[in-house]
């Protein structure tokens, strides 16, 4: 749909094309991506709240754990709900400002996770390397500084990106070969000279990822080499535990979102991204509270008193 302005026209709406090869079994589609946000929200929810009921975890590491949990919630709430009806319905029609707002929040809430990511691995290196000085350098109101500083960071970097983009005009055509609003394929459907939103995007993109990545290599290769200089080998079977589970998570995190979003060009990536941004958007946040949960046994410790608690108060 689009509306009259002038000699031109303006557009009001998208129509994002899903995954068109399979609509076919959109139903059974449905039922296992809805299964997927239920869990991942209520495994993200689960942590969120037994770090908060539990004085056993009101540390740094669970503080940062928590935050970025909600992170989660609110990145895949951007896109899955879309992406269910979709799949359900077939209404693939969202307007223009929706649309914007989409990609808005998608950007907004995955930049921030990088730069918490980014902090956690400060977290866990300080926690490792200078153990004597961690209980005075992370205070929980630093660690509050420093989620309130990711957050900043995060909208402030992204919405200079959406103010330049808003910007560029849109007057056909409208059909978006993805599941969601993505940036790129936004910028490839303007009618507008996209020359220097295509290099702030990739400018901004490679900021963002690049600073959170330089941050968490050197803080890693810090930990590696105290961990070998550990004397026994169980301090650091010890040490390396209480770090694994980041290390996988920041695995899974980097290496899809850098396949998605640090290219140059824009317009040719778009159809070749839409299964690593349904792992970003989908198995990510699902396999990350699994990730702590599992390997964490002072998490196991608290999961299990509260179990109790219940079967108690029955």
């Amino acid at each position: 749909m689009t509306m009259e302005m002038g000699n031109g026209s303006t557009v009001q709406e998208f129509i994002l094309e899903g995954f068109p090869a399979v609509q076919h079994l959109g139903k059974v589609l449905f039922g296992v991506h809805l299964l997927a946000y239920l869990a991942s929200i209520t495994g993200n929810i689960v942590i969120i709240i037994i770090t908060c009921c539990d004085s056993r975890l009101h540390i740094p590491m669970y503080f940062l754990l928590s935050n970025f949990s909600f992170i989660e919630c609110c990145f895949i709430t951007t896109v899955i709900p879309k992406l269910l009806v979709i799949f359900l319905l077939d209404r693939q029609r969202i307007s223009y400002v929706a649309c914007l707002l989409q990609a808005f929040f998608f950007l907004f809430l995955g930049a921030t996770a990088f730069f918490l990511m980014a902090v956690m691995s400060v977290d866990r290196y300080l926690a490792i390397c200078k153990p004597l000085h961690y209980p005075a350098i992370m205070t929980l109101k630093t660690c509050f500084l420093l989620v309130t500083l990711c957050f900043t960071l995060g909208f402030t970097l992204i919405t200079g990106g959406f103010v330049v983009f808003s910007r560029l005009s849109f007057c056909g055509p409208n059909l978006i070969p993805h599941f969601f609003c993505d940036f790129g394929a936004l910028i490839h459907l303007s009618c507008s000279d996209t020359g220097f939103m295509e290099l702030l995007g990739f400018a901004l993109s490679l900021c963002i990822v690049l600073a959170s990545f330089i941050i968490t290599i050197i803080a890693y290769t810090g930990i590696v080499v105290t961990i070998l200089h550990l004397p026994s080998a169980k301090e650091r079977q010890k040490a390396f535990s209480t770090c694994s589970s980041h290390l996988i998570v920041l695995f899974l995190f980097y290496g899809s979102c850098v396949f998605i979003y640090i290219k140059p060009k824009q317009t040719n990536r778009v159809d070749s991204n839409k299964e690593a941004a349904l792992v970003n958007t989908v198995v990510t946040p699902l396999l990350n509270p699994v990730i702590y949960t599992l390997r964490n046994k002072q998490v196991h410790q608290v999961l299990r008193d509260i179990m109790c608690r219940i079967k108690i108060s029955r």
